[in-house]
């Protein structure tokens, strides 16, 4: 069984719904919001539904053209498709994987910047992250507000308690760093 990327998991996933072409399948993904999980465009979008049916998970069901439009094929799940998603999801839950994500690799080297440097950094990512919370907040209120049940964000509620978890902790090491807790090394000059 071929390992999914996301982004595969999300168009299985879509066409577990119904059926759809591929800039169907995007313009959901972005209303979705589900571009905050998973990196979407529509280039690799177009790729991973070519490379799904060449593995036999979706098959083209009909193409259509509506006036100047280019043609867009419609795609559906097969079984070994529908097999294939519930298998990944299963392992992907149950098994953690260190996904190396960048900001923990340069957080490795901020004693390259003088401390000041560092701390006016960390605050700028300190308002991104509240402003980030902030969308992802009133997202899922929305969400809560119109019914919506639980099992379908709480991937976002994730991604809040890991964003919040970040910003606290970065809140915490710049006070640190501003208190003098923090020794923070000079950068060696050359």
């Amino acid at each position: 069984m071929a390992d999914l990327t996301p982004l595969a998991i999300s168009v299985l996933a879509l066409l577990e719904e119904r059926p759809m072409h591929a800039y169907e399948m995007y313009q959901l993904l972005i209303a979705r919001h589900n571009h905050r999980l998973v990196k979407v465009r529509p280039g690799s979008l177009y790729h991973t539904v070519e490379r799904l049916a060449g593995q036999q998970y979706v098959r083209a069901i009909g193409t259509e053209r509506a006036g100047n439009r280019p043609e867009r094929t419609t795609y559906e799940i097969t079984a070994a498709g529908s097999e294939a998603l519930r298998q990944r999801v299963e392992t992907a839950i149950e098994t953690w994987t260190n996904e190396y994500p960048l900001f923990p690799v340069v957080l490795s080297e901020a004693h390259n910047l003088d401390a000041d440097d560092a701390v006016l950094r960390f605050r700028r990512r300190i308002e991104q992250l509240n402003q980030q919370l902030a969308e992802i907040t009133e997202r899922l209120d929305d969400a809560r507000a119109r019914g919506v049940p639980e099992v379908y964000w709480m991937a976002g509620d994730l991604v809040r308690g890991q964003l919040t978890a970040e910003r606290d902790w970065l809140t915490a090491t710049t006070e640190r760093i501003e208190s003098k807790d923090l020794e923070w090394q000079p950068r060696k000059e050359q």
